[in-house]
């Protein structure tokens, strides 16, 4: 709470150790609730499609090194070092590179991105319906069985088992790419009843997900929750940074 920002001399380097996305995610939080103004007091300054100014770069030191080969955790799909000397030379001597922060209407942020959706205990996913909306596109009106629905920054949920859910998101592109994975029931020629995976996808501005019946459960950078009313998340471009080597 001490960090002055912005910081003229830019002495000061603010360095989060983190065992996972979700702790990463907590920091940026703080940051976001600190600095983020009320619409009352925005800046003139401040661009049109911005609720945060540029907050402070972050140098991002993995704790668990081995982590970035065993699941593609944010530090391993930015590329960014993980060795705790690397770490320390890209914080002293490297450039900040500007990323896209998602922030939602629950007071939350989304560094990586976020799925929603349930598995039984034999880990097949069960079916949930909600209407989602990508600015202007409805990929779900409500009446469709769901399986997930990925809202992508970056590519942490880009593929659910062998299904690839999202394109190719960008955290530097200015946009959420946003997939709902439908169960499409189709028969043979012989009558045979066959069930395939319909991929639906959008990019836009912002996305809207809003469940039609009980609690949705879902995963946000690695946080567990339950979603049970609409949840709406947007695009802040290029609001945080991270020091890269």
């Amino acid at each position: 709470d001490g960090l002055t920002w912005p910081d003229p001399d830019s002495k000061a380097r603010l360095v989060v150790a983190a065992a996972s996305d979700a702790q990463l995610r907590a920091v940026v939080r703080r940051l976001v609730r600190r600095y983020a103004p009320p619409p009352s007091r925005r800046p003139d300054d401040l661009p049109g499609n911005r609720t945060v100014p540029d907050l402070p770069p972050i140098g991002v030191l993995p704790l668990d090194p081995a982590r970035g080969t065993t699941h593609r955790d944010l530090a391993a799909q930015l590329g960014l070092p993980r060795d705790p000397a690397a770490v320390a030379a890209a914080v002293l001597d490297g450039t900040p590179r500007r990323l896209d922060l998602l922030r939602n209407d629950g007071g939350s942020v989304t560094l990586d991105g976020a799925l929603l959706g349930a598995a039984d205990d034999s880990g097949r996913p069960l079916h949930w319906r909600g209407r989602v909306e990508v600015d202007d596109a409805v990929l779900s009106n409500g009446d469709d069985p769901l399986l997930a629905c990925a809202i992508g920054n970056a590519g942490g949920y880009a593929r659910l088992d062998d299904v690839a859910l999202l394109g190719d998101p960008d955290p530097t592109d200015g946009l959420v790419e946003v997939a709902v994975a439908v169960p499409v029931v189709t028969r043979s020629a012989l009558g045979r009843k066959r069930v395939r995976l319909e991929v639906r996808r959008a990019r836009g501005r912002a996305v809207a997900v809003l469940p039609r019946e009980g609690k949705v459960p879902f995963l946000d950078d690695g946080a567990e929750g339950e979603l049970s009313r609409k949840r709406s998340w947007w695009t802040e471009p290029g609001a945080w940074a991270v020091w890269a080597g």
